[in-house]
């Protein structure tokens, strides 16, 4: 990363960046996210988060009719013109109309949005993200956890008529959910991972 593009993403505009400059940056770390039109660096991935992500991307692809579903990670969201977070996996519908050459995907097409939390991303993860993706439209939202090695998840729905999620319920050893597919993910299985 050269000097001169290094300080053209790291003073950001007076109005703050958009979603489309994203694509547009030069030498913009991988996984950078946009929130309320400010960039955010993602801190490397420690062992917990990694081993979940691999166990509900396996598990949702398991469970998700293919016809229907698909499942996403490592790519964006945009769900408005300052807006473009990176959720840890997404859920999305099958036929959306994505671009093989895009590198985000509309809030219209996804489902369900999942965040695996992190220290430095707390705050974001509980509070921030989750308003944004039901502002949004996007029907359910997880939020992965670590509760001494051991994942807890808690699953949210959105309520149409308020725009916000309500919770479902916490699930500690096995998700078993009917929406938006039926579900049943054996979360011990970490501990193989």
């Amino acid at each position: 990363m050269s000097a001169e593009s290094a300080f053209e993403w790291q003073r950001p505009p007076a109005e703050g960046f958009t979603a489309d400059d994203l694509d547009q940056i030069p030498d913009l770390p991988s996984h950078a996210e946009l929130i309320d039109g400010s960039l955010i660096l993602v801190s490397p991935q420690k062992r917990f988060h990694m081993r979940m992500l691999r166990l509900l991307e396996n598990a949702l692809t398991e469970c998700a009719p293919r016809d229907r579903f698909l499942v996403s990670r490592e790519m964006s969201v945009v769900l408005g013109p300052r807006q473009r977070p990176e959720p840890d996996l997404i859920v999305i519908h099958a036929d959306a109309e994505i671009d093989d050459d895009a590198s985000w995907y509309p809030a219209e097409a996804v489902v369900l949005a999942i965040e695996v939390v992190s220290p430095e991303s707390l705050i974001r993860d509980r509070h921030r993200k989750p308003q944004l993706y039901a502002e949004a439209g996007i029907p359910y939202f997880w939020r992965v956890e670590n509760r001494d090695g051991k994942p807890v998840v808690y699953a949210y729905a959105l309520d149409p008529a308020i725009g916000e999620y309500t919770p479902l319920t916490i699930f500690r050893e096995r998700v078993q959910l009917p929406d938006p597919f039926p579900l049943d993910i054996d979360l011990t299985e970490i501990e193989r991972m």
